[in-house]
């Protein structure tokens, strides 16, 4: 709840009343704040970890052809090798 308060008007312990108070509300501010951002950055890291998973496995299919095709192709410049010898 916000209150309009001239400050010219308070004693010191008035003064000191209002800094702890505000800043007990900057604080719980913060929490809720902190607290949204994460429910949010948890929802969003939820939406795309399947999407994560998917493309991670086609690069290791990706990977483990090529490593086949390598294979087949070092294999083929060795028997050529051996035939031209």
């Amino acid at each position: 709840m916000v209150q309009l308060v001239n400050i010219t008007m308070l004693n010191l312990l008035q003064l000191d009343v209002l800094k702890n108070q505000l800043d007990q509300e900057t604080a719980e501010d913060a929490k809720d704040f902190f607290k949204r951002k994460i429910d949010f950055l948890t929802k969003q890291v939820e939406k795309i970890q399947p999407a994560l998973q998917e493309k991670h496995a086609m690069k290791q299919a990706v990977m483990e052809m090529m490593s086949q095709k390598i294979q087949q192709l070092t294999a083929l410049g060795a028997t050529q090798a051996t035939d031209k010898a």
